[in-house]
């Protein structure tokens, strides 16, 4: 029950996860400016130490401009199982510690304290959980308390790294107020620009303009900017469970033995699933193929990747394994796909490999999806006819 219909919670965000996981591993490399990504010259920077950020490198930064802002700065390929790992790891201790939690990316969650006011207070047990976390896992994590998710989670922003804080009732304007409209969730670089040009620097500025108004310039963006910019935010905690897979299958009408139909097929099943995978901001280590032929046999073939959501990745791997699978010239009743071993990942990108070109293609191809719907957007391949 909710103490005066008020509710506490907490955004607990891991400081600078990969690179705190590789400090663990290695001890040598605390204190140093460290990056973590693609070593090659069109890499980009997966993440970076505090240490590395005092030069101006940041995420999704070009590693050779990184390397210039900063020679002396080291460069590790990183290891998704690690992170995983440790992932997972924190998530346990979050889950036996909490009423109620979600993970919204594979380093940071959002805990429902609502009501533990009458047993322990909130800031008090959000500082043991904290003090919890960084005993049982070694890594560092920040956290802020407020009366929703959009508070907690600029808050933590504002106080990393291995920081805390407490914004009270009431005070959500007065706390955003001064905040630059980049630290606002949901404003990118062309809303920020377009903000910008009107003299809209502030989220105070922001929060004052008439809602018609930022409707009238943004469309819905502008109504829920202002929202956000008076600091309601009446978003649930949506309850943690670990989803094992995501797939799909398609059985045919007609049975049939057209490679070109097939692979046509493979291709299509393949960008939705992939395209969901990203949506819910998750990695898949393992795809796996199934067929079934037109005697009912069924033959089911996987492979183990690195941890990816990348399209292309996942379509040559399936194409891959297909290949293999497909070894009889005999009519085909069904083909699915499934990616297993998912893990948290908000990364559009094979992490350490892709360049800022496939970056932003990808974000453009899902940004298209998500306005349009994912029918609107696919490979010419994926079209053909049996």
């Amino acid at each position: 029950m909710l103490i005066d219909g008020k509710r506490h919670i907490a955004h607990f965000d891991l400081d600078a996860f990969f690179v705190s996981v590789e400090c663990l591993k290695n001890s040598r490399l605390k204190g140093k400016p460290l990056i973590v990504g693609g070593s090659g010259d069109r890499g980009v920077v997966a993440a970076c130490s505090y240490e590395a950020r005092r030069f101006g490198i940041h995420s999704a930064m070009p590693v050779r401009l990184a390397r210039r802002l900063c020679p002396e700065a080291l460069v590790i390929r990183g290891d998704m199982e690690s992170y995983s790992k440790y992932s997972r790891l924190v998530t346990d201790i979050i889950r036996d510690n909490t009423p109620l939690f979600e993970k919204a990316s594979i380093d940071e969650f959002y805990i429902d304290l609502s009501g533990m006011d009458k047993f322990f207070g909130c800031s008090r047990y959000a500082g043991e959980l904290k003090k919890k976390v960084l005993k049982e896992s070694g890594l560092p994590i920040s956290y802020a308390l407020a009366s929703n998710k959009l508070i907690s989670k600029v808050a933590t922003n504002e106080v990393k790294p291995n920081g805390q804080l407490e914004i009270p009732f009431g005070q959500e304007k007065s706390f955003l107020a001064p905040l630059t409209i980049g630290k606002l969730p949901g404003i990118g670089k062309e809303t920020a620009y377009k903000l910008v040009r009107r003299g809209v620097e502030t989220i105070k500025t922001l929060s004052d303009i008439p809602i018609e108004m930022l409707e009238t310039m943004l469309g819905k963006t502008g109504v829920d900017l202002w929202r956000k910019a008076n600091g309601l935010d009446d978003s649930p905690i949506v309850p943690y469970r670990e989803q094992k897979s995501i797939s799909t299958e398609q059985t045919f009408q007609t049975d049939t033995i057209n490679l070109k139909f097939l692979h046509a097929q493979l291709v299509r099943m393949t960008e939705s699933i992939g395209f969901e995978l990203r949506s819910q901001d998750r990695l898949t280590g393992c795809v796996t193929v199934k067929l079934r032929y037109s005697n009912f046999d069924t033959v089911v073939k996987q492979k183990t990747i690195d941890f990816t959501n990348s399209d292309h990745i996942l379509l040559q791997t399936a194409r891959e394994i297909f290949n293999k699978l497909y070894d009889r010239r005999m009519l085909v009743r069904l083909v699915g796909i499934r990616f297993t071993r998912l893990i948290p990942g908000n990364y559009q990108i094979k992490l350490y490999e892709d360049t800022q070109e496939n970056i932003r293609l990808y974000q453009s191809i899902d940004s298209i999806k998500r306005r349009y719907g994912e029918g609107l957007l696919v490979r010419a391949v994926g079209v053909k006819k049996a």
